[in-house]
């Protein structure tokens, strides 16, 4: 029965390898010895990772293959694989990282506290990654803290568990800057800048709040969607235009309802549509815009792939809709015991800069980068 089954993934693997050929333009993969819930990239070609587990963990900054970066004569390129060019342990978890844009400089959460770690990346003369201080929050919950970096000069950085706890605190004073000011306690599910001062802080009962770090007023609210469906949870991107007014919000919920709309008009659906998900019984999922590619977004956590959807056919009416591509290479390449758990996608993150590019980890500690192939060319 064993040599049956080992047959099977056998012929499932050869499959899926001669399919990839035609699918993507490149793919490579890396191994990490325990998997990690984050990928933050540190420049066009490193990335920083880190382990969740509940003691110590390692915490790194990978390149990429070279190869992936070589226009002509790829097969000439022999740099083929990951490579570790700082690293460093963590006392805990890892949950939440992000990089300070223009710095060596990352800053991290263990998802158990508001409290943040800072930590310098190291450089050339070394390739240890130390911690160099820490910031409180101000949440009393005891829940971690979601992150985001200003895309400013000065390292500054947005940071708070709920609604009500949001601050921008300088790093390297620790002053705080802003402080959102709500009523509401509405746990976030997401923190991001769509511009220098403006941000939005995404909240897992499906609400966004739209905040200016420059203004003391109390900041723009978008209502949760409105329709009959078991939605517990609610995760929120926004797209980065060079104009804030272009920019757009896309929501989904735990049941694989997307739903997107327009900053000018925060009530209002530009479209939706039901995705080709399971229920998503975790914590976390993860969906993104494309920062280069028009009306794409990705999603993951609804299992062991990522997929990738065209928002440009979607309707105001929701409708089922397909996925334009779906990386399934960590489920496929993940041996299942009989006692193993399936595996699950724990991050994915877009090049900043190649249109096609992806970046993804799972809970085997599989780490894959892949630039994919439009079907429809």
């Amino acid at each position: 029965m064993l040599e049956m089954e080992d047959s099977e993934l056998d012929d499932i693997l050869d499959d899926w390898f001669i399919e990839s050929l035609k699918t993507y333009k490149d793919l490579h993969v890396y191994q990490l010895e325990h998997p990690t819930q984050v990928i933050e990239w540190t420049s066009a070609k490193t990335v920083c990772v880190a382990g969740y587990s509940s003691s110590k963990n390692e915490i790194l900054e990978l390149r990429l293959p070279l190869k992936l970066f070589a226009d002509e004569n790829k097969g000439l390129c022999g740099e083929r694989d990951f490579r570790v060019t700082h690293g460093g342990f963590t006392d805990g978890p890892v949950r939440h990282l992000k990089h300070i844009p223009g710095t060596r400089c990352v800053v991290t959460n263990s998802g158990l506290t508001s409290t943040l770690q800072v930590w310098d990346l190291g450089g050339d003369d070394s390739d240890v990654i130390r911690k160099t201080g820490s910031i409180e929050g101000r949440s009393i919950t005891g829940r971690g803290s979601r992150i985001a970096a200003r895309p400013s000069s000065t390292p500054q950085v947005l940071h708070g568990a709920q609604s009500n706890d949001v601050l921008l605190t300088e790093i390297t004073s620790g002053q705080t800057l802003y402080k959102l000011e709500t009523a509401s306690a509405d746990l976030l599910s997401s923190l991001q800048f769509a511009s220098d001062t403006v941000f939005l802080a995404g909240c897992s009962n499906g609400s966004f709040y739209v905040g200016d770090t420059r203004m003391s007023a109390p900041p723009q609210r978008s209502p949760p969607p409105v329709f009959p469906c078991d939605s517990k949870v609610w995760w929120t991107d926004a797209s980065v235009r060079p104009h804030l007014s272009s920019g757009r919000v896309v929501r989904l919920s735990s049941s694989g309802r997307a739903v997107v709309s327009d900053l000018r008009s925060l009530g209002g659906v530009l479209c939706q549509a039901q995705l080709d998900v399971q229920t998503c019984n975790r914590d976390d999922a993860e969906i993104s815009w494309a920062p280069t590619l028009d009306d794409c977004i990705s999603v993951s956590g609804f299992g062991g792939v990522i997929q990738i959807y065209n928002t440009s056919i979607w309707r105001t009416e929701p409708l089922e809709v397909q996925p334009l591509f779906q990386h399934r290479g960590h489920m496929v390449s993940s041996q299942q015991s009989d006692d193993s758990r399936p595996t699950f996608i724990t991050a994915h993150v877009w090049h900043p800069e190649r249109p096609q590019t992806l970046l993804s980890a799972a809970s085997d500690g599989s780490v894959h980068v892949w630039d994919w192939v439009d079907p429809d060319g």
